[in-house]
């Protein structure tokens, strides 16, 4: 029986920094209402992009494109957990437990209904778009395990070198943009998944250790060079991936997204008093510590509920607006409404997934197994991300960097993996 959100916010340390845990659900939210807003379904159920209906648009993701806020928030918390609990495996399991079984239930569910859909040969229409849409956000999934992998070298470096380690990472993924554009090396671009990213989450090392004294140099460096990479450079101006476009700074990951990130960390960091001083009050705080009790259940299951809404309206017959027209942002409150409900139904089933279950101690062989572990879930999950739940019948597949992978293949090494991790911790010492 897990403790209520009350019990737990009433038994919080002095010590915990309150204005993480807050950037934390407050990031997954924003990411969560944009996929939402970015959502243009046609009346025939086709499925746009906001963006790209309205490109002007795109501006905005300078400021919503919150994603490099998680992962900084990620590297202060990975960084506490690990100090703590030295040892490989344990730390691995303590830190993947609420990430893997929500995502192995999510995986579970959709696997289930897709074969069945396609075995009815209902999966054409919107619920074919489904199929493929909504594993999307599970790259999220696949480079968090990442980052949680690399955390205990990258402490390591971070311990000796500084702010020396975070350079190295960023002079890395300046060196992959000058091989991909300047000297067109064929897939060098996918190191960037790395790079940039680690080199975000490296700043949370340094936050974790008081070593971000001038948050307003960081955000106006960052934000001074992704303007001039933007303007002068080969990156296009949306921070997310946009359909069709030759150059993505999401996917792969892009030096002008590292400065994104740059000046977001720094814009975050210029707000921690105000922060702290609000998540102080008890009502804030244990609306903080409910949702961060369910936060990535809600993400996990916000696009099955938002495709959810807009099926049910074809369903019932009622004519789609044509996206971005008067009549449909009339309808952005309800449809917003609407979503949020379905979540909430879908979370108050699947929540309990997410609740935390006591460790055991690692075994001997602990280490090496979780490596290999977490290398299989985050490649399996990486995979499922881009080949979807479409064509499982007919073999469809994705390339993951240079192979070639099907959905099966990436949820049998997201399974393994899984079992791997959990399995260095099983055995209980007598």
């Amino acid at each position: 029986m897990g403790f209520s959100a009350r019990d737990l916010a009433a038994a919080t340390p002095a010590t915990r920094d309150r204005y993480v845990d807050l950037l934390r659900v407050a990031s997954l939210a924003v990411v969560v209402l944009g996929h939402w807003l970015m959502a243009a379904v046609t009346p025939d159920g086709q499925v746009g992009n906001l963006l790209a209906v309205v490109p002007g648009l795109q501006v905005l993701t300078w400021a919503l494109q919150v994603m490099p806020v998680f992962f900084f928030v990620g590297g202060f918390s990975h960084a506490l957990a690990h100090r703590s609990r030295p040892r490989y495996a344990e730390f691995l399991r303590a830190r993947l437990q609420r990430l893997l079984r929500p995502t192995m239930v999510f995986v579970g569910v959709w696997g289930a209904l897709a074969l069945v859909l396609q075995l009815l040969g209902a999966d054409g229409g919107l619920t074919g778009v489904a199929l493929r849409l909504v594993t999307q956000p599970l790259w999220f999934i696949g480079i968090y395990l990442a980052m949680v992998a690399f955390t205990p070298p990258l402490l390591r470096l971070h311990g000796r070198y500084g702010w020396g380690a975070f350079a190295g990472l960023a002079a890395g993924a300046v060196a992959v943009d000058v091989l991909r554009f300047a000297a067109g090396v064929p897939y060098v671009e996918f190191l960037n998944f790395a790079l940039v990213w680690l080199a975000v989450h490296q700043l949370g090392f340094l936050r974790a250790d008081g070593m971000i004294r001038r948050p307003a140099l960081l955000a106006g460096a960052g934000l001074l060079g992704a303007a001039a990479l933007v303007a002068f450079g080969p990156y296009p101006l949306s921070m997310v991936g946009m359909p069709g476009e030759k150059v993505s700074n999401m996917a792969p990951p892009t030096l002008a997204l590292l400065c994104h990130g740059l000046w977001l960390v720094g814009a975050v960091e210029l707000l921690k008093g105000p922060g702290a001083r609000f998540t102080a009050r008890a009502r804030v705080w244990r609306g903080v510590v409910a949702a961060n009790g369910i936060a990535m259940t809600a993400f996990l299951w916000h696009l099955t509920a938002m495709l959810g809404v807009y099926g049910a309206l074809l369903a019932l017959g009622v004519r789609l607006p044509e996206p971005a027209t008067a009549s449909w942002w009339a309808q952005v409150p309800l449809r917003l409404a609407a979503a949020a409900l379905l979540t909430a139904l879908l979370v108050a089933v699947f929540r309990r997934f997410e609740f935390p279950v006591p460790p055991g101690p690692a075994t001997a062989a602990g280490g090496p197994l979780a490596a290999l572990g977490i290398t299989l879930a985050l490649l399996g999950v990486l995979g499922l991300s881009m080949t979807g739940f479409g064509g499982l019948l007919e073999g469809h597949t994705a390339t993951l960097i240079a192979v070639r992978v099907s959905a099966p293949v990436a949820v049998a090494m997201t399974v393994a993996g899984w079992l791997l991790v959990e399995g260095t911790t099983f055995r209980r010492s007598r």
